[in-house]
């Protein structure tokens, strides 16, 4: 687990270093930013949304720590400027529109290109936890779609 979050950390780092004028260390210190549930319209099943960062001045990255429950999963999506899936515990799956779906495991590291329309979560059996990374460009990071049908979710496996 230490070993994904400082690969995470790595790849966060690298993303929203700017070569903008240096301000000064910010912290975001551990519970300093409320747990939140994956709101209905979104997603299936039960979800929980720990936001790492969200996007700031200087930088147009966010990132959040995911919680996907056995059979949660997410609404097809697209992200503006893309998407970096860092799996850090359970099994999961990711597919893209007319794709086959992809088991995911932990140290897996997702790339999912600018308006790619796709969903990820747990599998039927397993809780999925990831690290999500995207931009925000023109005020949004993500275009909410329909929801993934139980068909189209079906069996893994």
């Amino acid at each position: 687990m230490m070993k994904e979050l400082a690969i995470a950390a790595t790849l966060i780092t690298a993303v929203i270093t700017s070569p903008a004028i240096a301000q000064g260390i910010e912290v975001f210190t551990n519970g300093s930013r409320p747990t939140g549930k994956g709101p209905a319209e979104t997603f299936t099943g039960t979800v929980m949304v720990d936001p790492l960062m969200g996007a700031r001045p200087q930088t147009r990255v966010g990132a959040g720590h995911v919680t996907f429950e056995p059979g949660a999963r997410s609404a097809w999506h697209t992200h503006p400027a893309g998407q970096i899936l860092i799996v850090t515990s359970g099994t999961g799956l990711v597919q893209d529109w007319g794709g086959e779906k992809r088991e995911i495991k932990p140290g897996d590291v997702v790339w999912i290109p600018p308006g790619v329309k796709h969903w990820h979560g747990a599998t039927a059996t397993n809780a999925m936890r990831h690290i999500a990374v995207q931009e925000t460009v023109d005020g949004r990071n993500v275009d909410w779609m329909e929801k993934v049908t139980d068909e189209q979710y079906g069996a893994w496996r």
